[in-house]
């Protein structure tokens, strides 16, 4: 089991999700303005509490390969939002992230903030080669935190996810770790 748990930065804390953190985790997963281009949500308080409910889980999975954390402004210990990073692929060392941010905290880098621990983590504990992330083509804010994080933009997958009764495509960004 990895215990590297929490990822700290200036600004943030990545930490393992509670059950406490319900009213906090909504606040940003039931807004349609953040889920607007995710394949999920708005959430219902039912879907949010069946998403800390897996979160926590993974904590105490042996030989976790699947991180979901919370994102907690370090100043004011305010949860601000979630991560995830996960390997898909052992025998390839692939794996893949992504994030949420409450809309209060848009545009002030902590998304980019975010990606760098979880590349940082992905590339030093989890030993991946290759890190990938996509997004939705219209979010443009979520492609320059890509890119400011230190990802590379590959390409757009067509038709990638077919999400709320229609197909959609993704924009594909990925990072290599040549050290090892």
């Amino acid at each position: 089991m990895i215990s590297d748990i929490p990822l700290v930065s200036d600004r943030l804390i990545l930490r393992e999700f509670t059950s406490a953190d319900e009213e906090a985790v909504h606040a940003y997963c039931s807004d349609p303005a953040v889920t607007r281009f995710t394949d999920w949500g708005p959430n219902s308080i039912e879907d949010t509490r069946a998403f800390l409910v897996d979160a926590i889980a993974q904590a105490s999975t042996p030989q976790r390969d699947e991180f979901t954390l919370a994102a907690v402004h370090r100043r004011s210990g305010r949860l601000i939002g979630s991560v995830a990073i996960g390997v898909t692929s052992v025998q390839h060392r692939r794996g893949e992230f992504g994030f949420v941010f409450h809309r209060d905290f848009w545009s002030q880098g902590y998304a980019t903030e975010a990606c760098r621990l979880l590349l940082r983590f992905g590339f030093a504990r989890l030993q991946l080669r290759r890190i990938s992330a996509t997004c939705h083509p219209g979010n443009r804010a979520s492609a320059r935190v890509l890119e400011k994080a230190g990802l590379e933009y590959e390409g757009r997958m067509r038709s990638h996810l077919f999400v709320r009764g229609a197909w959609r495509d993704s924009l594909l960004f990925a990072a290599i770790d040549n050290t090892h």
